[in-house]
């Protein structure tokens, strides 16, 4: 009779945890991945040496200066037959060079205005893309760059088709920068020239495991385990396989790898990973006391002249 009470009662606590496990899991998924107004999580995340950084810098904003510009708003089909949405900047004069611009998570394209106006201004034709579970384009969930890598492929087939000649770069921030260099793992055609990424993570799954631990301060097992299930069921990929990493042991292109010295979001020794499993040419800079996302804002000077002396090199 004890006996049978004790399997009981062990079936009970087992289910328990189970239950438990399975609902925060499913926060989890609905924090991270799910397209949700992220808003009510943002006290979750501390970015407030970024925040402050830029009162101190008093940045301008450069949106306003695409309204003067020879622009469209395109829509064109994902693999999976989505609406990505995508603003097109193209130069008054022709030309054969484009850079693809992605923004960061729960952004959209034309935040990402001051990027492609350094671009423009030095001859390019631009392309702003919504990734997908972003802005205007459709898709209830966002791909942490997985999915996303597979979008950019139909970017650069748009561009091509249209422009057969066209010499491309590939330019991210934060999670753009994540799927671009999980795109260079990718058949590219050579028209990609080079691939520029700033302060890219190394994978999902290290990511997640960062941010977990600060938040949560929780076992990793079982809850990543149900957590890659859901987002394999209801997204389509498993958090585990989407690795910048294993995709840049594939890479061709030639990448420039940026990261801010302090950047506590997307912690920095991420960058000297991406770095060493590159085998393609590549080079690296580290701003001194940036930290997220914003080291083009806090070095400008030198920011952009790295990028396009790197760029030179390949056009």
């Amino acid at each position: 009779m004890k006996h049978k009470k004790f399997l009981l009662m062990s079936q009970l606590v087992f289910l328990s945890a189970l239950f438990w496990c399975v609902k925060k899991s499913v926060y989890l998924y609905k924090l991270a991945v799910e397209r949700t107004d992220k808003k009510c999580y943002e006290n979750l995340f501390d970015l407030s040496y970024e925040e402050s950084l830029l009162e101190k810098l008093d940045v301008v904003q450069n949106d306003i200066w695409i309204e003067d510009t020879n622009h469209k708003e395109i829509f064109i089909s994902s693999f999976d037959n989505l609406n990505l949405y995508g603003l097109v900047i193209e130069q008054s004069k022709y030309s054969d060079d484009w850079v693809i611009i992605v923004h960061g998570y729960n952004g959209f394209g034309i935040q990402m205005a001051d990027s492609a106006k350094k671009f423009y201004e030095a001859g390019f034709n631009v392309i702003l893309p919504d990734c997908r579970g972003h802005g205007k384009s459709q898709g209830n969930y966002i791909g942490m760059g997985w999915h996303d890598r597979l979008d950019i492929l139909q970017w650069i087939k748009f561009i091509i088709r249209n422009n057969p000649y066209a010499k491309i770069i590939l330019y991210g921030l934060s999670m753009g920068a994540a799927t671009v260099l999980m795109t260079s793992g990718e058949n590219l055609p050579p028209n990609i020239k080079c691939i520029i990424e700033d302060c890219a993570y190394t994978s999902v799954i290290d990511e997640f495991s960062y941010h977990y631990d600060k938040i949560f301060r929780l076992p990793h097992f079982p809850m990543f385990n149900i957590t890659d299930f859901i987002c394999q069921k209801k997204a389509g990929y498993k958090l585990s396989e989407a690795s910048a990493v294993n995709q840049l042991k594939k890479c061709k292109t030639p990448v420039l790898f940026i990261h801010g010295e302090k950047d506590n979001f997307v912690p920095t020794y991420m960058v000297y990973k991406l770095y060493e499993s590159a085998k393609c040419p590549k080079d690296i800079l580290i701003v001194p006391k940036a930290g997220h996302g914003i080291s083009s804002k806090v070095d400008e000077k030198r920011y952009w002249r790295k990028v396009f002396d790197f760029t030179e090199k390949y056009f």
